[in-house]
């Protein structure tokens, strides 16, 4: 679920997750609590937030914070890691048994299997049961692992389909028809037409990780090549690069680089191609029912953007495991951590001020068939995706999807998310 995302996935969002206490919930029991409160000590939660920190991050959590001591007598403390050194920084911290409380996934099955994370099948009993409830079944089982599930899973779109974003910006330029457009192969001649219309634009925006789309599934991290073959036998594990299909999407990539289609240095190159500026033609993006079809995609990047999907849409277990928090098995506040996570996702107000920044400043209430958001300003865009807001800002929504709401796109797209069942999720790979 990712690639523009990395800007913002409903809005002009937050980078902050963050957490509180459920106020029903009773941790210690009740004379720790009536200790915690006499004291005016709070708990203070150590969560490593993948990206980019905001700008006014103090500010967001000076809100919060008083939310969740409010609530629960805790206090969260969010440290960022770079998009580009999050893997690495977190496989580090984990490796080193250091002792923290709550973090963005890295590697969630193998981590998972290894020890790392705890796991929070009771604790969603108790401690998570509002959370539990309000989730999807789907992403109870699309993160279960031998009967476990080590997750709090960001609810937003438990189904989704890769599709092709163009730039409609270019599009509209220089005339450009993409109707035809299906596959990577049959994008070849608009990459062709873009290139030489404007050879200064980058025609297919893609960086070192890129791994073609296929009707894939992958039980573990897609930087492995073990996948089920959604067009094929649904009960195997087998290894991409024997699927033929997949192969002939590589050849194709190859052309695109000696064609100079991609980047140069797309090997190395960790370029972020912001969605707003006319440096890219076409790129790839994850679309769900919650995205209401190219308009939050349009509305990130403030112009018209036109999506072809490449995938069928379905629910798969790499959709359920896109955006994963995890408890460390090295906390020693577990239960107050499931309790941080199961507030940020059931307490509108903790979240809508942490996505989007404090009301009358950043944004403010206004009525009409329902509460709108209406955007002020933003200090950094960030990510929603990363934080649940879709699920948890309840009656608050953008200007954009209420007016999108009068399309079809929000119910036909519901309706095919109802109708889906996620793959047997049973089959483990054992590393």
């Amino acid at each position: 679920m990712k690639n523009w995302k990395k800007y913002a996935f409903a809005s002009a969002s937050v980078v902050a997750l963050a957490a509180g206490l459920a106020a029903c919930g009773n941790l210690s029991g009740n004379s720790k609590k009536a200790a915690d409160s006499a004291s005016g000590e709070k708990t203070v939660i150590k969560m490593y937030q993948i990206g980019d920190k905001p700008d006014n991050l103090d500010e967001l959590l000076e809100n919060a914070n008083k939310i969740i001591g409010e609530k629960v007598g805790a206090k969260l403390d969010i440290q960022y890691l770079g998009w580009g050194d999050y893997d690495k920084k977190m496989s580090v911290i984990t490796s080193s048994g250091e002792n923290y409380d709550i973090a963005f996934a890295s590697n969630y099955v193998v981590n998972a299997q290894k020890g790392a994370y705890a796991d929070l099948t009771d604790l969603y009993k108790k401690e998570g049961a509002e959370l539990y409830k309000a989730l999807d079944p789907a992403y109870i089982k699309g993160n279960s692992i031998n009967g476990k599930i080590y997750a709090v899973p960001v609810a937003a779109n438990v189904a989704s389909s890769q599709n092709f974003a163009f730039n409609g910006t270019l599009l509209a330029k220089y005339g450009i028809d993409i109707s035809g457009v299906t596959s990577y192969e049959t994008l070849e001649p608009v990459l062709k037409q873009i290139k030489e219309k404007a050879p200064d634009v980058v025609p297919f925006a893609v960086t070192k990780n890129f791994i073609p789309s296929d009707n894939f599934d992958y039980p573990v991290p897609n930087g492995l090549p073990f996948v089920i073959d959604l067009e094929g036998d649904t009960t195997k594990i087998v290894n991409r690069y024997e699927v033929p299909r997949f192969k002939e999407h590589l050849k194709t990539l190859h052309k695109f680089y000696e064609a100079g289609y991609i980047p140069k240095d797309v090997a190395t190159s960790d370029t972020s191609f912001d969605l707003q500026q006319d440096t890219w033609f076409v790129r790839e993006e994850t679309v769900g029912p919650a995205d209401y079809g190219n308009s939050l995609l349009s509305r990130v990047a403030n112009k018209d953007i036109q999506i072809k999907p490449i995938t069928n849409f379905i629910k798969k277990n790499q959709t359920t495991q896109v955006a994963n928090f995890v408890i460390s098995n090295n906390s020693k506040n577990k239960e107050k951590s499931m309790e941080v996570l199961n507030l940020l996702n059931t307490n509108p107000e903790l979240l809508n001020g942490l996505v989007y920044g404090p009301e009358g400043k950043n944004w403010e209430k206004f009525q009409v068939k329902k509460t709108v958001l209406k955007s002020l300003m933003a200090t950094k865009e960030t990510l929603t995706w990363v934080d649940g807001t879709l699920v948890t800002t309840g009656s608050f929504t953008s200007t954009k999807t209420l007016q999108t709401n009068k399309s079809k796109i929000l119910r036909n797209n519901w309706q095919k998310l109802k109708n889906l069942q996620l793959l047997d999720s049973s089959l483990t790979l054992t590393m």
